[in-house]
């Protein structure tokens, strides 16, 4: 028994020392009497604004419908507690010596705007007019250096309908956050309209003490350690991923940006679950290989890059906090070879498990490790994105208000291509964000249809070689280039499939 206890302490030891090297010290308050630095990502934030000081390019707008008798009064309570809760919200960025740095503001309170436009009678009207505040407010730049950094707006549309406007710059939030804005707001709401006080306990942490601490922690042999990953892992990568444009890249992106949208069915989404179940891989990893094949039939290169987002939430004393902690993680795939799609996936697998155990490391301290050659048209070490997203605004609720999200119009972009799904349950969605400067909306859903025609064939047959798949996809663009003629847009590829297979069994 004595020998089995000393090999149960030495284990718990090694876990230990394990978790300590992985997850770092303990995150705890730092003292508010120092200056406090930003965080690798808020610099990187801050820098591109110093370029772009007027840009809006980094907003982060969301609008949820309100449907049911609203107490405003309540509202204004809650997003000034959210305030009050969150450094992150009331901090602004200043530069001494030529450093940026943190200042946190005393909690105040958030006044919250009506615009009133309920009086434009016609329903249409009405809509298009809060189209338009809407997409004003989300073009409305920041200044980092006065703040605040999150803009709060109501329009009222009715009696009982109203939209709600939380505008915050992505140096202080990301999509978690926004997750935990307005959750926490719908909380709030719930009990402050019902004259109660808040249930919400304090937070332990805030993003400042993050910040500190990923600079204490992430360096010295740790960061080196890290960093030689990236540098083997990206060593000798082409400088760009050459799609064919539409028209020429210009000197300077415009960040001027458009998005398509395209439902993969209940029937397509159940196998391609079924599919990456049987091969080992999570959904993610399935899509993400699908769309690696998909830019190697559109540019013949066999070494394709896509970026992607991870949460960068691996500590549980952050998951609650609004702040800037997403992380991008460079995935590099080897697609040479005579390889079947079921081998693709296997090697797509080995690249994310790889990223994941090193996704600690800032997008930005890769890029400065590597020194890439820097464009002002491109962006560095990657130029198109691969995300993949639960539902937005899932099991939400304030009091007696019916929740609903208000779909904004996407202008901007940040990448040649940004494909994103979002994971419905029954239903995947594809949303694909593309530079309006050098793509057509017609190529943009072009595309769309051929993932989903690639998706389709290889949940069908696996193990498919990718030269035969790309055979394939040429034959459906031929077709489709074709029926263009006969008004493209009026022809679903279900109607092509049918057509298709009528001809065969003719």
């Amino acid at each position: 028994m004595a020998g089995l206890a000393e090999r149960v302490a030495q284990a718990r030891a090694t876990v230990k020392q394990t978790s300590e090297e992985s997850l770092g010290p303990p995150l705890i308050p730092v003292s508010r009497d120092k200056e406090l630095p930003l965080s690798f990502a808020q610099q990187r934030l801050w820098f591109l604004d110093q370029l772009e000081p007027e840009s809006a390019l980094y907003n982060m707008p969301a609008a949820v419908r309100l449907s049911g008798v609203l107490v405003v009064a309540a509202l204004e309570r809650s997003l000034s507690e959210l305030v009050r809760r969150h450094e992150a919200l009331r901090t602004r960025f200043v530069a001494r010596g030529g450093e940026p740095l943190q200042v946190v503001a005393e909690a105040a309170g958030v006044e919250l705007p009506v615009t009133d436009l309920s009086e434009i009678a016609d329903e249409e009207e009405r809509e298009a007019a809060a189209v338009r505040h809407c997409t004003e407010e989300a073009r409305r730049p920041f200044d980092l250096g006065r703040g605040p950094l999150l803009r709060a707006s109501l329009l009222r549309l009715g009696a009982e309908e109203h939209i709600l406007l939380l505008t915050t710059h992505h140096i202080v939030s990301d999509g978690w956050s926004a997750g935990v804005m307005v959750g926490e707001v719908g909380r709030l709401y719930e009990v402050f309209s019902e004259g109660r006080e808040s249930p919400l306990a304090e937070l332990a942490v805030q993003y400042t003490d993050y910040a500190v601490w990923q600079r204490e922690w992430l360096s010295g042999e740790l960061l080196a350690g890290q960093l030689e990953y990236w540098r083997q892992e990206l060593a000798g990568l082409a400088p760009v991923l050459e799609l064919p444009t539409d028209r020429p890249r210009p000197a300077v992106s415009s960040h001027r940006g458009a998005a398509e949208s395209m439902l993969l069915g209940e029937e397509l989404s159940g196998g391609l679950r079924e599919l990456a179940r049987a091969e080992g891989v999570t959904l993610f990893m399935l899509l993400l290989a699908g769309f690696e094949a998909l830019l190697w039939r559109y540019t013949g290169q066999t070494d394709v890059v896509v970026g992607t987002d991870v949460a960068g939430r691996t500590r549980e004393e952050v998951e609650g906090l609004i702040g800037f902690f997403v992380n991008q993680l460079v995935l590099r795939t080897n697609l040479s070879g005579e390889l079947t799609f079921r081998e693709l996936l296997g090697r797509v697998r080995q690249v994310c498990l790889g990223a994941y155990e090193h996704q600690e490391v800032p997008f930005e301290r890769v890029v400065d490790e590597l020194q890439p050659a820097r464009q002002l048209n491109r962006n560095p070490l990657f130029q198109v994105k691969f995300t993949l997203q639960d539902a937005p605004l899932q099991n939400l609720a304030m009091g007696n208000l019916e929740i609903s999200q208000v779909l904004l119009k996407e202008e901007t972009a940040k990448f040649d291509l940004a494909l994103g799904v979002v994971d419905k349950g029954a239903n995947l969605i594809c949303t694909l964000d593309y530079d309006a400067d050098l793509f057509n909306a017609t190529t943009a859903r072009r595309m769309l249809d051929l993932y989903d025609t690639l998706l389709l064939k290889v949940v069908e047959q696996p193990e498919l070689k990718l030269a035969t798949l790309r055979a394939m996809l040429d034959e459906e663009y031929v077709q489709r280039l074709s029926l263009a003629e006969k008004n493209y847009e009026s022809i679903s590829l279900h109607k092509l499939r049918t057509i298709r297979r009528k001809s065969v069994e003719a």
